[in-house]
C-alpha cells in the first residue's frame, strides 16, 4: 500500500468513522437513511460487478425490491409475499424488452443482489430496532451496531497487521491471495477481545454468554463476509466494486462484513438472547 493510499485512508477514516457511529447511536430515519444509502450503491457497484461477467442487472426493480425490504423491516406495512411475485412477473416480463445477454444471468444476479444486499441490509435495521423506543431502552439497539461496526474495524486491522507481520500459510487463495490463517487468527481474536472490552463500556445490558457469542460471530461470519465479497470480485475479474472512498474502494467493499454478520446477529437476538 502506498504512502499516498495510506494517508487517504486515514483521512477518510478519520472523518467517516465519527459520523457512522453517530449515526448508528441516533437510529429513527437517521440511521434508516444511512442503511438504505449503502444497501442502494452496493446494489449499484454489485451491478457493475456482475456487468463484467456479463450479467445485466435491472438496477431499477433492483433499487425497488431494496426499497420494499428495508421499509417492511421497520414498518411492517407490506404483505411480502404479493410484493415478491410482482417484482419476479415484473422481472421476467421486462426482460422480454431488454435484449441485453442473458435472461437467466440478468434474472439470478438481480435476485442474488436484491436479496443479498437487501435483506442483510435490512438485518442492520432489525438489530437497530430490536429494543422498543421506551427510554433508555432503544439506545441498546445502538450500542449493539456501534460495537459490531468496532468489532469488525478491530478484525480487519488486526487481520491485516497480524497476516502482514507472521502470515504463511494462505487462507483462500483463489478468493484472496494475500489473506492468511495467521490473520485470520488474529482478526479473530481481537475481535472478540473489542467485544469483551467494550461490554462494561456499552454492551452491559448483555451477559458475558452473549458478549463472547457476539465476539466469536463478528469474528468469524465478518471475515468470511469478506471473503465472499473477493469470491464474486474476483470471478468477474474487478479488483474494487468502485472508487467511491479514496483510499478504501466502495461502498459494497467497506461494508460488506457488516452486512454478511447483521442476518446471523439478528437470528441469534431473535431466538437465543440470554
Amino acid at each position: 500500500m502506498s504512502p499516498g493510499n495510506t494517508t487517504k485512508r486515514v483521512l477518510v477514516s478519520l472523518i467517516g468513522i465519527p459520523v457512522i457511529l453517530a449515526l448508528c447511536y441516533l437510529g429513527s430515519v437517521y440511521f434508516f437513511t444511512f442503511v438504505l444509502a449503502i444497501a442502494l450503491i452496493s446494489f449499484y457497484e454489485y451491478s457493475l460487478i456482475v456487468k463484467a461477467k456479463g450479467a445485466h442487472t435491472n438496477i431499477w426493480l433492483g433499487f425497488l425490491g431494496i426499497i420494499f425490504l428495508l421499509v417492511n423491516q421497520v414498518g411492517h406495512v407490506f404483505h411480502t409475499y404479493p410484493f415478491l411475485v410482482i417484482l419476479l412477473l415484473l422481472l421476467l416480463s421486462v426482460e422480454l424488452f431488454r435484449n441485453n445477454g442473458s435472461v437467466i444471468f440478468n434474472i439470478g444476479s438481480t435476485l442474488l443482489g436484491i436479496f443479498y444486499i437487501g435483506l442483510f441490509a435490512g438485518s442492520l435495521l432489525g438489530i437497530r430496532e430490536f429494543y422498543p423506543s421506551i427510554g433508555d431502552l432503544y439506545t441498546r439497539g445502538g450500542c449493539l451496531i456501534i460495537s459490531m461496526f468496532v468489532g469488525i474495524w478491530v478484525c480487519d486491522s488486526a487481520a491485516f497487521f497480524g497476516g502482514s507481520a507472521l502470515g504463511k500459510h494462505k487462507l483462500f487463495p483463489r478468493v484472496s491471495p494475500n489473506k492468511s490463517w495467521e490473520g485470520a487468527v488474529f482478526g479473530f481474536l481481537f475481535a472478540v477481545i473489542s467485544i469483551i472490552l467494550l461490554k462494561p463500556v456499552i454492551l452491559n445490558f448483555l451477559s458475558w454468554t452473549n458478549i463472547i457469542v457476539l465476539g466469536i460471530i463478528i469474528g468469524t461470519v465478518g471475515q468470511i463476509g469478506d471473503l465472499v465479497e473477493s469470491l464474486i470480485k474476483r470471478d468477474a475479474g474487478v479488483k474494487d466494486s468502485s472508487g467511491l472512498i479514496p483510499g478504501h474502494g466502495g461502498i459494497f467493499d467497506r461494508f460488506d462484513s457488516i452486512l454478511f454478520t447483521a442476518p446471523v446477529i439478528l437470528l441469534y437476538l431473535k431466538y437465543f438472547l440470554q
